[in-house]
């Protein structure tokens, strides 16, 4: 009876844009769903996921991605975590620079960031007043166009990871931490591996699954560096085919769904409690 006093407590208008709110997320994907179950006339039944499971090229293409997806999120890692630690322990004027320039990924469009890429790394790398060459064009071989695209995806996800390793960050005592791990003699290696790192674990987990989602649905960076990306196969199937496409864009809600509960069985509320630890 508790519960239920308290929903009676709710104010109407706020259930009324509660449900405004779920109607106008839920019914565009109702219809994804029943159109995705419709491909035979008059049938309800699973023949478009059956045929975009089967395609060879959707498997290729979707481990390719999570390839691309889980070198993203270690580099960014490396990256960020680093930085967002020393500027919390050490240089907290450089924080508003260094928020200024995570944000630049929302001005600067992609097509502007793979421009600039091929531009730069098509050509050889050269040492400055010889004609000695460093490095091959990078879009000439497999490897340097993997890397390519893995340096720009780092840079789309810039602003949500370092947003949630320093959320992250704000929920530990990290000079604590710090001069507690130095008065036992660790390295600064050690402290961030083994002290920083499992103390924002849900931060991490939480920056992951947003630069998941935005790798595997990455369209731009992958079609102009022509890599056999998840996010340009999707896009090409749905100029010659109706049904698929709506089949795996539901079958990638629920995969992101999924992946966010499990974030949350496995760290739920650690964010919270990490800094008592």
């Amino acid at each position: 009876m508790n519960i239920l006093s308290k929903i009676r407590q709710i104010p109407f208008w706020s259930w009324f844009w509660f449900i405004l709110g779920a109607l106008y997320f839920l019914l565009p994907l109702y219809a994804t769903v029943n159109f995705s179950l419709r491909m035979e006339r008059d049938v309800i039944g699973f023949k478009a996921y059956i045929r975009a499971f089967e395609d060879p090229e959707f498997l290729e293409t979707f481990l390719y991605s999570n390839m691309l997806a889980f070198l993203t999120i270690v580099a960014s890692i490396i990256l960020i975590v680093p930085t967002a630690y020393w500027i919390r322990l050490r240089l907290p004027e450089a924080r508003r620079i260094v928020e200024f320039i995570t944000l630049l990924p929302f001005v600067v469009p992609a097509i502007i960031l793979v421009f600039g890429l091929i531009r730069i790394y098509s050509s050889p790398i050269t040492i400055p007043f010889t004609e000695i060459n460093l490095f091959q064009p990078l879009t000439t071989f497999e490897v340097g166009t993997d890397i390519l695209i893995i340096a720009g995806y780092v840079v789309l996800g810039l602003p949500y990871m370092y947003r949630s390793v320093d959320t992250g960050m704000r929920t530990v005592d990290v000079r604590t931490l710090t001069e507690a791990a130095q008065s036992l003699g660790a390295s600064w290696f050690t402290i961030i591996l083994r002290v920083i790192l499992p103390n924002i674990r849900a931060a991490l987990l939480s920056g992951a699954l947003l630069t998941f989602a935005i790798v595997v649905g990455e369209v731009t960076l992958a079609s102009f560096l022509g890599v056999p990306a998840f996010g340009p196969y999707l896009f090409l199937l749905g100029q010659h085919r109706a049904y698929e496409p709506a089949a795996l864009s539901f079958a990638s809600f629920l995969m992101t769904w999924l992946a966010m509960g499990l974030i949350q069985m496995f760290t739920g509320g650690q964010g919270q409690t990490a800094g008592t630890h």
